[in-house]
């Protein structure tokens, strides 16, 4: 694993991205954690690198795991701009993006936004489309373990001891749950206004979810599917909100051949 800073320039002003990059060749993809951070999703970006030919690139949203957020970086659909600025930084083609929870939310902002670099996208249990009837749950009142018992098909696998964390620990944490809340926007995990950019969609989308997932429940990843064009829906056995975690084995073919069949139907085009 190599961890570089890229220092990027928007017309609202430049900010420092940290990535993280494992695997030395192959297929490039963009892993966008959620709400708990990096951690959450490096050691499936570990797990692809090894068992496909993958280069898996891991930004740290800023203001998440000890890196600074800027005053103007407010909001999902930016941070998708920041992401598209990244990819020429980087010089990427045949791109899949990827990405859980809110790191769902900016996939489908980056889908909304478009990208020659970009050759598909997969939402795994994301966030951001509003669905009648299916909120998405207001988790920053839970503590850990409330949290894990709506995130989790197994909670029994995932103790989380509060107790044993550092104090730099702590401090990240909290900063994470802090940019989080920025990031989240007025409506609680939403934007009224998705829908409406993702029905222009025209990169090639799968939406994968776990079907035991309370924070975002499987109805609500069929409307997330239903407002893309031509989206697949792929539901996740035995797994909750974060599926690369729970049931990493599962997820890893169903995203890896998604986008290996859409970068092959792109190069034939």
């Amino acid at each position: 694993m190599t961890s570089t800073t890229h220092t990027l320039t928007l017309d609202q002003g430049d900010l420092d991205v940290t990535v993280e990059l494992r695997g030395r060749q192959g297929r490039p993809f963009l892993l966008l954690h959620g709400g708990g951070g990096p951690q959450t999703v490096t050691p499936f970006a570990g797990l692809l690198a090894e068992q496909r030919p993958a280069r898996v690139f891991t930004p740290f949203h800023p203001g998440f795991g000890g890196t600074a957020r800027p005053d103007w970086l407010t909001d999902v659909p930016t941070l998708a701009q920041v992401y598209v600025r990244l990819l020429d930084e980087l010089d990427l083609t045949d791109v899949a993006v990827v990405g859980n929870s809110i790191g769902g939310w900016i996939a489908a902002e980056l889908a909304a936004l478009g990208s020659d670099r970009i050759s598909s996208v997969t939402v795994v249990n994301g966030v951001g489309v509003q669905v009648p009837g299916h909120p998405v749950a207001d988790t920053f009142p839970l503590t850990p373990p409330e949290l894990a018992r709506l995130a989790f098909h197994d909670i029994s696998k995932f103790h989380f001891d509060p107790s044993a964390l550092t104090e730099a620990q702590r401090a990240v944490m909290a900063a994470n749950r802090a940019a989080l809340e920025v990031y989240s926007g007025p409506h609680a995990m939403a934007d009224p206004t998705l829908n409406e950019r993702l029905a222009k969609v025209t990169l090639p989308t799968l939406v994968a979810w776990g079907e035991s997932d309370q924070v975002v429940d499987a109805d609500y990843g069929r409307a997330f599917a239903g407002a893309i064009p031509d989206a697949r829906f792929e539901l996740l056995h035995a797994t909750g909100h974060m599926p690369q975690v729970e049931t990493p084995e599962q997820l890893l073919p169903v995203l890896w051949d998604f986008a290996d069949s859409q970068a092959a139907d792109r190069s034939v085009q």
